[in-house]
């Protein structure tokens, strides 16, 4: 009988299956297609638990198709009390998307909700407690805080972290439960169970992230449970932790002598602070409850996540040392293995840190070279990692640099030419050692037919030219001998100007006249940014022309020194009859802004020293920054990196940099930190003692602790008297009953070791035989 019923409940739930399975197959094949609503609302009506999931399958269906769901209200809610859990779970996502929409038909089922807030199933209190949170209407405030209440102690850790998350959500839904939420989530954030509590600082850093006094005494146990967290919860964290660390560990430093060695951070233990300093550095002293989370939250690095990646390098960059920075540099590069969308928001972050430690990133110039799958975000941001590191690097890799550039800048992409060319440029500017081999690429690419290369080399050939105008004269003649050869127009006017600057040295000597005389020539046909340089060009030597001449006639004359003489009126001159053909040319042109600039000059020049103070004046040498230099200052991980490159100082709206510094004297009391334990997460935390305090220990207890026989032999046969034995049996024959009282408490001060105690038990079987010697030495004297 019993193999047939056995064989009949198989067959019945063999039955089940295929019942079940057909359902599943049959549904995900027809759910797409909708049913008209009352047979919906049958299905949702039925008394058979697979057609309301049928139904209920249905309906969420459609509602997340964006179409009206309303109508089923009532027959799904309902459903509400089943005790099947897969039907619970679409009731509750129904009832969550509806609430707002129908507030007194929600209030209906709030009795049933909290009913299921005692359900001995850890699974439906925790799903009863979510969807009671999330039903967004006001009047059931109380009753959410209510039920976070009993959540937070419950003894099922999902519930408890059902209860953290709904903490948020009660706060949102009504802000005047903030100090009963406060209490639950104090509760909450001591909690042994590592998820619980990071659901409790992801509801910490929403409701109140300024209230660091609930930190204090978990601060040590949630350093611990960090690495457990999910990826969520360690992100919460993280953030959490660099606002906590600003507000309470002051920035001390301290004076480091060449001969002071500390520790460093590589050491076995990882507490060093810095390397070796020189003379008169300032080194930064980190606190030790500062150092416990940097330490803490180093195996975070190898997280699969890239977001915990970043968000620990941000930790470092921000409230750790340089030293701990630099131990960011390998994950942070290992992230570009990611996809493309990875790969950028990486890159925004690596240039940030790059701007500050650029020789850390040198031994991984490899991974910053372009690819032809690049995106242009990416290698725009590739060239600038290269261009940073460059300075730092050996000359092999420079080299590399140097030839990558030169590359792309020979290519058929017009942006990633000008943007090489540029960053040959900004090389050439941190490494003046190399400016030389720059200029030499630089200089080969102005005959280029391709007019975007030639005019970036020569923009960039100017910024280094005014760096050193001296050493750069011979590169003037030889631009002024290829400008036949340009065609683009910003590169004819680059030329031109620089003609122009050198247009007073070995004065009448000098190419500038003569190439003002080959311009007029086709003035006519010049763009009109060639034109307005042509027309500085004029001005300039036809002012240095006056200086010359007014400096003739004042050596005669050294005695008429009270006025300055008259400018000269050689009109027969050459460079004036230049000057006067430039004004024809001008008159007559169609640029009213050319002209006006001509008219400007002309009344410059009846003046020669106010001409020479505005025309002839030195001008600055241009520096070329790095393009992220307007991110400099935003947190690392921030959408405010990535997105607001040229927003402004205060990047997007919503963006929150971290607090300053606490000053020293005004951090909270360290003690905070130690109430509660640091070590309550896993039971009780036990005394660490050091492997050779206790074997040192173990060998004095030997040494100390031996049986009868060699306590005996170790004091000699002659050390006591007969009567001294007599008197030690009278004692013992009292002290029986003390003895094992004595043996008890020996063996607690010793821990229970089986070694010590099969020890005590050779010690008394050494001291019966003992007694019974003595025994039977005494009847044979008296006999």
């Amino acid at each position: 009988m019993e193999s047939i019923s056995r064989i009949s409940n198989l067959l019945e739930s063999a039955r089940e299956l295929t019942l079940d399975a057909a359902q599943a197959a049959r549904s995900s094949r027809s759910t797409t297609r909708s049913l008209p609503t009352a047979q919906l609302k049958k299905l949702l009506d039925s008394r058979n638990d697979r057609e309301v999931l049928d139904g209920l399958r249905r309906v969420i269906s459609i509602m997340y198709r964006q179409q009206k769901t309303l109508p089923f209200f009532s027959s799904v809610v309902k459903n509400v009390a089943s005790p099947n859990i897969e039907i619970k779970k679409l009731v509750y996502i129904y009832l969550i998307h509806h609430a707002e929409q129908e507030p007194d038909m929600a209030l209906l089922s709030i009795n049933t909700i909290q009913k299921s807030l005692s359900d001995p199933n850890a699974q439906v209190r925790a799903l009863a407690l979510r969807t009671m949170s999330g039903i967004r209407v006001p009047v059931i405030s109380q009753i959410v805080s209510l039920a976070i209440k009993k959540g937070a102690a419950d003894m099922s850790p999902h519930v408890r972290k059902a209860a953290a998350l709904a903490i948020p959500k009660c706060y949102r839904l009504e802000p005047n439960t903030l100090p009963q939420l406060l209490e639950y989530l104090a509760t909450l954030l001591g909690d042994k169970q590592y998820f619980v509590a990071g659901a409790a600082v992801s509801a910490f850093m929403e409701i109140c992230p300024d209230r660091v006094d609930l930190i204090h005494k978990h601060y040590r146990s949630l350093i611990k449970k960090i690495v457990d967290m999910d990826e969520w919860s360690q992100l919460a964290m993280l953030r959490m932790m660099a606002i906590y660390a600003r507000k309470c560990f002051p920035r001390r430093t301290r004076g480091v002598k060449p001969k002071d060695k500390s520790v460093d951070l590589h050491d076995f233990y990882g507490e060093g602070v810095s390397e070796i300093a020189s003379e008169g550095e300032q080194v930064v002293v980190l606190d030790p409850d500062l150092v416990l989370l940097l330490n803490g939250i180093r195996p975070l690095l190898q997280s699969r996540n890239s977001g915990v990646v970043v968000a620990v390098a941000r930790c470092y960059a921000d409230i750790g040392t340089p030293e701990y920075t630099k131990a960011a540099v390998g994950p942070l590069v290992a992230l570009l293995r990611g996809a493309q969308d990875i790969q950028l928001v990486a890159l925004y972050n690596i240039v940030s840190v790059c701007l500050a430690h650029a020789e850390s990133f040198v031994k991984y110039a490899s991974h910053f070279l372009v690819r032809a799958t690049d995106t242009a975000p990416v290698w725009e941001l590739k060239l600038e990692v290269l261009t940073l590191i460059f300075p730092h690097s050996p000359l092999q890799t420079k080299s590399l640099i140097l030839n990558e550039l030169e590359h792309f800048s020979r290519g058929t992409n017009k942006s990633l030419v000008r943007e090489a060319v540029r960053a040959i440029g900004r090389c050439a500017q941190a490494d003046p050692a190399t400016a030389p081999r720059c200029m030499r690429l630089l200089l080969g690419q102005i005959t280029s037919l391709d007019g975007t290369l030639a005019a970036e080399s020569l923009t960039v050939i100017r910024h280094l030219i005014q760096q050193d105008p001296q050493a750069h004269v011979g590169t003037v003649v030889r631009l002024a001998k290829n400008l036949d050869s340009a065609t683009d127009p910003q590169a004819r006017a680059t030329i031109i100007w620089l003609v122009g600057e050198f247009a007073g040295l070995n004065g009448e000597d000098n190419i500038a006249a003569d190439v003002l005389r080959i311009l007029l020539k086709e003035f006519a046909d010049e763009s009109e940014i060639a034109k307005r340089q042509i027309v500085l060009l004029a001005a300039k030597v036809y002012l240095h022309h006056i200086n010359r001449e007014t400096e003739a006639q004042k050596q005669p004359g050294e005695e008429d020194q009270g006025s300055p003489p008259p400018p000269p009126n050689s009109e027969d001159h050459p460079i004036a009859r230049l000057w006067n053909y430039v004004l024809l040319l001008v008159r007559y042109d169609t640029s009213y802004d050319l002209r006006d600039r001509t008219r400007l000059y002309k009344a410059l020049l009846s003046v020669p020293q106010l001409a020479s103070l505005m025309l002839l004046a030195p001008k600055p040498a241009p520096q070329a920054p790095s393009p992220s230099e307007t991110r400099k200052g935003f947190m690392l991980g921030s959408s405010a990196l990535v997105l607001a490159g040229g927003g402004g100082v205060h990047g997007l709206r919503g963006y929150e940099p971290l607090p300053k510094w606490v000053e020293d004297g005004r951090e909270p009391d360290p003690s905070l930190r130690n109430q509660g334990g640091a070590g309550n997460e896993y039971g009780e935390e036990k005394r660490v003692v050091p492997a050779a305090q206790m074997l040192g220990d173990a060998s004095h207890t030997q040494s100390g602790r031996s049986n009868g026989l060699g306590a005996a032999a170790a004091a000699g046969t002659g050390a006591k008297t007969l009567d001294d034995w007599l008197a030690e049996d009278e004692e013992e024959g009292g002290d029986d009953e003390d003895e094992g009282e004595d043996e008890e408490e020996s063996e607690e001060e010793e821990e229970g070791e089986s070694e010590e105690d099969s020890d005590e038990e050779e010690e008394g079987e050494s001291e019966y035989e003992s007694d019974d010697s003595k025994a039977e030495l005494e009847g044979f004297l008296n006999g």
